[in-house]
């Protein structure tokens, strides 16, 4: 067995969740068995220097978000994951314990999401990246999309907002303001990090959605900037409260004054969570669902006639998402 091969085993092995394939990985395609209602299909990939530093975290964490946010486009779609494939890209001298740890972190999330690795493909590449294609279930003409928002909706997001921004400043930044506003609250601030380092997909609540929202979208790029896209396809005018905006105590120890808050909360990138419209008379719904999911689902605006992103309240300035390009 060669070098190449010998990776694949020790990620496969580490990675592998209960089949729901009858073939693959292994073979030279998966082997799909069809299903009822209609499939969902995703991709996107976690590059080292852009998404991730390898100097400054866990393989098992990296293999983890690689999936994680691939499950997040699948939570907006109100999906439940069914399968899929890793293509890797590994620099020179990763090792066979790299990628078992690498794997680790993406096996333990197939098999808590219930996603079975299907197959995959490893090359040699400047530095290490997962390229993650995940398929789901979702039944006929239920599917979410961003494009349902109506007038005289009303606009939620779930979670908090700015942590994993809050996660990234302190890895890039360990003597800045936030840092050392936060050394009297480490466990604060280890939240913080795992918000970026292990996000968590919404499937729970994006499933519960169906039937409920009009339109959802997830937040990876930054509130703003997503609430834009799901804007520019509904063909409405999102109006936010920016002092609505839901902050964790992290985010308000490590950002006291209310603009600076706002700031990492309305445009941090990779928070995961789901923004969602729905008529205004299903708020009674909206929070049962809260209450039953333990999860806090918080109404930050109004769906207006018009075009693009209103932000209204504190004077953060220019509000900004991640780009990928950068």
């Amino acid at each position: 067995m060669g070098p190449e091969f010998q990776r694949i085993e020790a990620f496969v092995a580490a990675a592998r969740a209960s089949p729901r394939a009858p073939a693959g990985p292994g073979d030279d395609a998966a082997v799909m068995t069809r299903v009822r209602g209609e499939t969902c299909v995703t991709v996107d990939a976690v590059v080292e220097g852009v998404h991730f530093r390898r100097a400054t975290g866990r393989l098992e964490d990296v293999g983890h978000k690689a999936l994680a946010v691939n499950l997040s486009d699948l939570a907006a779609m109100g999906a439940r994951p069914r399968w899929a494939l890793v293509a890797l890209g590994v620099p020179r001298g990763f090792s066979i314990r790299e990628a078992r740890a690498l794997g680790a972190g993406f096996g333990s999330l197939a098999r808590e999401s219930g996603t079975a690795l299907v197959g995959g493909n490893v090359t040699r590449a400047p530095g290490l990246s997962l390229t993650v294609t995940v398929g789901g279930q979702v039944a006929r003409g239920g599917a979410l999309l961003r494009s349902g928002a109506r007038r005289g909706d009303v606009v939620w997001v779930s979670g908090t907002l700015g942590d994993a921004r809050l996660g990234l400043a302190l890895l890039e930044r360990p003597g800045g303001p936030a840092a050392r506003r936060l050394q009297r609250h480490p466990r604060l601030a280890r939240a913080a990090l795992m918000r970026q380092r292990r996000p968590s997909a919404r499937l729970a609540l994006g499933r519960a959605l169906v039937g409920l929202a009009s339109a959802c979208i997830d937040l990876s790029d930054g509130l703003v900037q997503d609430a834009g896209h799901l804007a520019a396809a509904s063909g409405v005018a999102l109006h936010l409260a920016l002092e609505a905006l839901p902050c964790s105590a992290a985010l308000v120890a490590a950002y006291p004054r209310p603009a600076d808050r706002a700031r990492m909360a309305a445009s941090g990138g990779e928070d995961y969570e789901l923004l969602f419209t729905t008529p205004a008379s299903r708020a009674p719904a909206v929070a049962r669902l809260a209450r039953r999911l333990g999860l806090p689902l918080t109404l930050i605006g109004q769906v207006r006639r018009g075009r693009g992103v209103h932000p209204i309240g504190a004077r953060a300035g220019p509000l900004r998402g991640f780009d990928h390009l950068a």
